[in-house]
C-alpha cells in the first residue's frame, strides 16, 4: 500500500514508515502542498495512492465520490509524529485488509 501523506502530517513519516509502506510520499515532495483537495484526490486516484490525513475533508469526499482513492482518516488529536507512525505501524493488518476491501472507501484510525 502506497500512502500519500497530507500536508497536515510531517514529511518525516515517509522515511519513518518506508519499511512498511514502500513507495509512500508526502504531498510536498510532489509539489502538491498548496494544491486543492480536488487536485490531490485526482493525483492519488491516478497514481494508486491511499490518502492519509488528519482533516475530515478527504473523509467527506470519499462519501461523495467513493473510491479510488481510499482514505485513511487519522483521528488522533494533538499528537507527535512518532505517535502517528506508531498508529500506522500497529494498524498494518487493518490497512492491508482495507486495501483489498472492494466496498470500503475510508478507514478511521484513532
Amino acid at each position: 500500500m502506497k500512502l500519500l501523506l497530507d500536508q497536515n502530517l510531517s514529511r518525516k513519516l515517509v522515511t519513518m514508515l518506508a519499511d512498511m509502506y514502500p513507495g509512500s510520499t508526502h504531498v510536498s515532495a510532489l509539489n502538491l502542498h498548496q494544491a486543492t483537495d480536488a487536485i490531490i484526490w485526482a493525483f492519488a486516484k491516478e497514481s494508486n495512492f491511499t490518502i492519509v490525513s488528519k482533516d475530515s475533508d478527504f473523509h467527506q469526499r470519499s462519501f461523495l465520490e467513493g473510491w479510488p482513492p481510499k482514505v485513511v482518516w487519522l483521528r488522533l488529536g494533538n499528537c507527535s509524529t512518532q505517535d502517528i507512525a506508531n498508529c500506522l505501524r500497529s494498524h498494518l493488518p487493518d490497512l492491508a485488509a482495507f486495501e483489498v476491501d472492494q466496498q470500503a472507501a475510508f478507514l478511521s484510525l484513532g
